[in-house]
């Protein structure tokens, strides 16, 4: 019974089905006969079917207007100073954000005279100018030539943020159904907004006020009633009114003064208005304006884009704040005036060197048959130094070669202005250059002469040392010629200017300034792999016992590795890491800088040491806001509260709590810095003496010698600079830290240090500061030391405990002090010379 009723119950399901169905085509069937319901019956269907395939065409897939609610315009991000001035930008398009107050009403009304005039009338589409646009486009079919858009600002907004600008009769019906969903959407001050931030207007500025300071170096609000109606006519097409080309120039003051026109028929400004400013010149600058000199920084500018980069990306699918849309504002600690004496100083420097090695060969080689000026503008070569340039070859004779620049124009450079030898063949330069190369030349009064870019390389930075803030750097020569940053990306060996950082293991583990160390011989069993290591000094010499303390001063190797092989290599490559110079295994030749390193690595090490131990990491960015001035880096970072306040409120004065990590203990810091003070008082670094203020630091040279090294500095600022070939290679026999590269930290931090008060080095609680024979290392008593760069006696710190228990008298101590000095003029009246090797082992740097 079950079975049975379960299978007619489908039965009569379909049959119910049928029957009405029938029933209902029964009573359709009379009024289908008739004509009028079959005629309206077909329409409607058809009116559906439309309605259908212009959905399907035109309206599926569009995007939610309701998104421009949201939307943020992409915008560069803004570098500040150490003083709070913009100095760079990053961006692709050229943009400020402004909100529609902000825009003059005037020029909202040019604009809408020359793009829109009916535009507070209408609901997003102007159906006239529609139709006549239509028109124009039937006429031009074929005939290849463009019709005019008429489309209204709103239209113009969805093309631009929305849909894009194909040129097509399906674009134009989509652009019109998003515009008329955006009035039901956004208001008539929004859509202007969205508009006069977002158009593009050449000179790669987009937005108006882009475009004001692009043309006429103003803010919106300081343009004149011409410059506010030149500015509305190019969003028609910027190239066509260019005032750099006669015919552009022609054409923009024509359309400008239509404009003019246009705004005094809708009443929007007067006749005698229009009249003045029609008589106007265009007054555009000749170059973008800008608040800030796009050229500053170079490197170090290099390095916070890299970094930015990094942490928040680069394009806006990166994330809402990428570096070239997110529209960040970045505060650093950029120094104009340290940058630019840093930049000069090691600029000189490798000019110095390179003087006399005659001419390096071409800087870059491009197609002179591909256009050359648009060829050279596109290389993004350049120099900035002392009115040089960068030419290409365009045609050489026997005499003198054609040479053209970046902006069209050309000169001749003679071939006696270019007989410098070619390093790599011996011949002159003039004899190598080819069509198509790139050379550096200077004005030589009516024709140019050549120059050469130094071959030889190096990077130098200068840092706080209580907060690791960078506060210059310069990683070559130039950036436009190689943006290869050998400040923070160059691995080099860093020769002595590790030996303090072997000393500090040894002070750490039992030693002491005044501990007598060896300086002769030492070989050590490696292993069965590496066998016998034997260490020596650079000519073979030894001095036998010395103090420590002379050891860094001389920076004799044979006592730094007898130092690190009895402290330990292990616990010698930790103190290393923990001062974030380099990971390295246990090996001798690490303790005399046979590792790789940066010099932003060297130089926060050093400022580790004068801030007693404690680490700050080195940064070239204090905080990063969004657009909305939010900071989002450091991400724990809170604001100052009572910073900026006016007067004092009686309360308690803000206190900013210990940032970064004790990485050595601050007594041992300190007896290293002490120690390195005699560096630069009587050891390898005394040409920095003469600047008689409170300096330590410590000269390097690794073998070849292919780097030549001086880190060091003061009590709040430690720099540090090496010279080497990017491709390791001798500098020569003579070349030396102390000969190269402290003349370099000289004149850079010389002028920079006078602006700073002579503070000394501050001892660090428990600090014993004993009273020492120099070069014995024992206790003195009844005697204080002597301003004497080289006095018989000396402060010494030690840690409790250590310093020496035994003592000479003074007599002593003075009379030890005129035999060495005796001696030493013995080997001056035998006529005995120094040589480069002598000069090798008193700097150190085996490795």
């Amino acid at each position: 019974m079950e079975e049975a009723r379960s299978d007619t119950a489908p039965t009569s399901f379909a049959y119910r089905l049928r029957r009405d169905a029938g029933g209902v085509m029964d009573r359709i069937r009379p009024l289908w006969g008739r004509r009028l319901f079959r005629w309206l019956t077909i329409l409607l269907g058809g009116f559906l079917l439309a309605i259908f395939l212009f959905w399907l065409i035109f309206a599926r897939g569009l995007p939610d207007a309701a998104t421009l609610l949201e939307y943020e315009p992409p915008l560069p991000t803004m570098v500040r100073d150490i003083n709070g001035q913009p100095v760079h930008s990053y961006a692709r398009e050229r943009r400020v954000q402004l909100q529609y107050s902000d825009y003059p009403p005037l020029l909202i009304r040019a604009y809408l005279a020359a793009e829109d005039k009916t535009f507070f009338e209408h609901h997003g589409v102007d159906f006239p100018g529609f139709a006549g646009a239509v028109a124009d486009y039937v006429s031009k079919l074929g005939s290849g030539q463009r019709a005019r858009g008429g489309s209204t600002i709103t239209q113009q907004v969805a093309k631009n943020l929305l849909i894009g600008d194909e040129y097509s009769p399906t674009r134009k019906v989509k652009e019109m159904i998003l515009a008329w969903r955006m009035e039901n959407v956004l208001s008539k001050q929004q859509i202007l907004e969205l508009y006069l931030n977002q158009i593009f207007l050449g000179r790669n500025a987009y937005g108006v006020q882009a475009a004001s300071r692009a043309y006429f170096d103003k803010d919106v609000a300081d343009l004149s009633l011409p410059e506010m109606a030149y500015l509305a006519i190019l969003p028609k097409g910027p190239a066509n009114y260019r005032p750099e080309s006669e015919t552009g120039h022609a054409r923009a003051i024509e359309r400008r003064n239509w404009a003019l026109g246009e705004m005094e028929r809708n009443g929007w400004i007067t006749a005698a208005q229009r009249a003045q400013a029609q008589a106007q010149p265009l007054g555009t600058v000749t170059v973008r304006g800008s608040s800030f000199d796009a050229r500053a920084g170079g490197y170090y500018m290099e390095e916070v884009r890299r970094r930015l980069i990094d942490r928040f990306g680069e394009k806006a699918a990166d994330g809402p704040n990428s570096v070239y849309a997110g529209g960040l504002w970045v505060r650093s600690p950029y120094d104009p005036v340290a940058q630019e004496r840093t930049k000069d100083a090691l600029r000189n420097g490798l000019l110095r060197f390179g003087a006399g090695r005659g001419w390096s060969g071409p800087v870059g080689h491009i197609d002179p048959d591909r256009g050359w000026a648009r060829e050279l503008a596109a290389s993004y070569v350049g120099v900035d130094y002392e009115g040089w340039r960068v030419a290409v070859v365009i045609d050489r004779s026997s005499s003198e070669a054609q040479i053209g620049f970046s902006d069209g124009s050309t000169g001749t450079l003679p071939a006696s202005m270019a007989q410098t030898p070619y390093r790599r063949t011996g011949g002159p330069a003039f004899a190598a250059l080819k069509s198509g190369d790139l050379i550096v030349v200077a004005k030589n009064g009516a024709d140019w002469a050549l120059r050469t870019i130094p071959e030889v390389s190096g990077g130098m930075v200068v840092q706080e040392v209580h907060s690791g803030r960078i506060r210059a750097m310069q990683g070559g020569f130039d950036s436009r010629l190689s943006s290869y940053n050998r400040a923070t990306q160059a691995q080099r060996q860093p020769g002595s200017t590790i030996k303090p950082f072997v000393y500090a293991a040894a002070l750490d583990n039992g030693m002491t300034p005044a501990s007598i160390i060896v300086d002769g011989p030492l070989c050590v069993y490696q292993g069965a792999g590496l066998g016998q290591k034997c260490f020596r000094n650079f000519s073979g010499g030894s001095a036998g016992p010395q103090t420590m303390r002379w050891g860094v001063e001389q920076s004799r190797n044979l006592m730094t590795v007898r130092a690190a092989s009895q402290t330990g290599m292990d616990r010698v490559v930790r103190t290393i890491k923990a001062m974030g110079i380099g990971d390295y295994q246990p090996y001798l030749s690490f303790a005399l800088g046979a590792g790789e390193t940066t010099v932003e690595r060297m130089v926060n090490a050093y400022a580790t040491l004068a801030n007693q131990g404690k680490q700050n990491p080195s940064k070239v960015m204090d905080y990063v806001q969004d657009r909305r001035g939010k900071v989002i880096w450091p991400e724990r970072w809170r604001p100052c509260d009572g910073c900026n306040m006016a007067n004092w409120d009686g309360k308690p004065m803000p206190r900013f709590g210990f940032e970064g990590r004790q990485v050595m203990n601050p007594m041992t810091a300190y007896q290293v810095v002490h120690i390195a003070e005699g560096v630069v008082l009587r050891g390898t670094a005394t040409v920095l003496a003469d600047l008689k203020r409170p300096l330590f630091g410590k000269t390097g040279t690794t073998n070849g010698p292919t780097n030549v090294w001086f880190v060091g500095g003061s009590p709040d600022l430690v720099a540090g600079v090496y010279v080497g070939y990017d491709k390791p290679r001798s500098l020569g026999g003579w070349a030396q830290g102390g000969r190269i590269a402290a003349p370099i930290w000289k004149a850079a931090m010389a002028p920079i240090l006078e602006t700073m008060p002579k503070t000394p080095f501050v001892a660090p609680a428990g600090i014993r500061m004993v009273t020492i024979d120099r070069r014995s290392g024992k206790r003195v008593y009844g005697v204080w030391p002597t301003n004497d760069p080289k006095p018989a006696v000396i402060w010494e710190a030690f840690k409790p405990e250590t310093e020496p228990r035994r003592s000479i008298r003074k007599e002593e101590a003075e009379a030890q002090a005129k035999a060495a000095d005796a001696k030493a003029a013995a080997a001056v009246a035998r006529g005995r010379q120094r040589t480069d090797a002598d000069f090798l082992q008193d700097q150190g740097g085996i490795y």
